[in-house]
């Protein structure tokens, strides 16, 4: 790891943010799929029935 000097804190805390951050876009994204794939599945099983 490179030498950050004194402000090692506040890099290290924006690259956890940063980490963090991304994660939950992922996870926010993911989740979303699921859910439209899901509609949707409902939607075409609705249309096909009629």
């Amino acid at each position: 790891m490179p030498d950050l000097g004194t402000y090692a804190t506040e890099v290290l805390l924006a690259y956890a943010v940063s980490l963090g951050l991304l994660a939950l876009l992922i996870t926010w994204t993911w989740a979303r799929s699921r859910r439209v794939r899901r509609d949707l599945a409902a939607l075409e099983a609705r249309v096909t029935r009629v």
